[in-house]
């Protein structure tokens, strides 16, 4: 090579010229690369999100419309929901939903006790937030609180005790918001425990015990909970002398809460199936019972394997509240059922507003249940893995 430079002759693979600057890459992050990784990285991709593009505007700006825009929010009667020169367009009718808005939540529970309810409402959300806060102090009394103290309150305070000054109201009284709060709590946490009860029986080697518990689920996952409900109302008194017959409300509370549970088992087993046979080994070599193998290695990685599952059925159990109704509970449906056929709000949008609130109240707390749950996959990284 010194021969060569020496003799006037340079090299064929060296630069004599800067390079022309090239493009500057494409951006790797940001909204427009996540737009382009995400909704057009391909023709089929970039078609889907035309088509729900055009849905979104298709359903949002009239839904926004008649919720928000051309809405009622103030009114004394149903001439205020209907259409006038000054309103051509005629919207949803909130003053009829505020101004009932108490009958929705009480139902027909005496208006000067209705305190009670308010002071359980509170009881019960200070209870989920101290379970639900991973930084809260003293988690393990927060348990206790909300599966002791909390239910045992509530009791004395909803059905009153006349020794202590509480007037007693009965649970046909009870309506509306509260009566769907009320099934739903005790079926979401009545059914986790009975659930892992009845799937570890299930599993178990004792014959009568796991033909019990299959027989069970089998049964009740078989039937509609419609026809749980009809039997827990028209056979559980059959069972108990007259005089100790449960009302229709504990009847109910009885069938949601075995209905729930072999869902829950089923749920619970899956689980149990999904842990690997060498962590049952693992505990034997060292000595462990049973109840200790699954109360301190087995079931805690069974139930965060499946809590998707898990609250999952505690989303379809909380909707599954409105089918109380058929054996007379006035859930919270049924408060706007009777509301709307009142002729001081007989208007054309009176149903649909009712029914809107519903809505909005059943998925605020069922999308509350699936973001919590979402976090907890996130936190203990269960979820999907990349």
């Amino acid at each position: 090579m010194a021969g060569t430079a020496a003799a006037g002759v340079r090299p064929a693979y060296v630069q004599e010229r800067p390079i022309a600057p090239m493009p500057p890459p494409k951006r790797t992050s940001g909204a427009w690369t996540w737009l382009r990784e995400n909704l057009f990285s391909s023709p089929l991709n970039t078609a889907l999100t035309l088509l729900c593009a055009a849905v979104l505007v298709w359903i949002v700006p009239p839904a926004a419309s008649f919720l928000v825009v051309d809405a009622v929010w103030v009114g004394a009667g149903r001439a205020d929901c209907l259409v006038t020169p000054e309103r051509p367009v005629m919207g949803a009718c909130w003053a009829f939903v505020i101004e009932r808005l108490g009958f929705f939540t009480y139902g027909f529970y005496p208006i000067e006790e209705r305190w009670r309810v308010d002071v359980f409402f509170a009881l019960l959300v200070s209870g989920i937030v101290w379970l639900c806060w991973l930084n809260a102090p003293r988690r393990g009394l927060g348990a206790i609180y909300f599966f002791v103290i909390v239910p045992a309150v509530s009791y004395v305070l909803l059905l009153g005790w006349p020794a202590i000054g509480l007037p007693h109201v009965e649970t046909t009284q009870w309506g509306g918001i509260l009566v769907t709060v009320v099934v739903a709590w005790v079926g979401i946490v009545a059914s986790l425990p009975l659930g892992i009860v009845l799937a570890l029986g299930r599993r178990s080697r004792m014959p009568a015990v796991r033909l019990f518990s299959v027989l069970f689920i089998e049964f009740v996952r078989g039937v509609p909970l419609i026809t749980v409900l009809f039997m827990a109302s028209v056979m559980l008194p059959l069972f108990v002398p007259e005089t100790w017959s449960p009302d229709k409300l504990l009847r109910a509370l009885v069938g949601v809460a075995l209905f729930s549970s072999a869902y829950m088992a089923e749920v619970v087993r899956a689980g149990l199936q999904a842990i690997p046979k060498g962590q049952f080994e693992a505990a034997m070599a060292v000595g462990l019972s049973y109840w200790k193998t699954m109360t301190f290695i087995i079931l805690p990685q069974a139930l965060r394997v499946t809590i998707p599952n898990i609250v999952n059925s505690y989303v379809a159990l909380f909707k599954d509240t409105t089918l109380v109704f058929v054996v007379g509970i006035f859930d919270f449906l049924r408060a706007i059922e009777a509301s709307r056929v009142d002729p001081q709000w007989a208007t054309p949008v009176t149903s649909t507003s009712g029914y809107a609130f519903a809505a909005i109240f059943y998925f605020l707390c069922c999308y509350a249940m699936s973001r919590y749950a979402r976090g907890i996959e996130t936190r203990l990284a269960t979820g999907d893995k990349r």
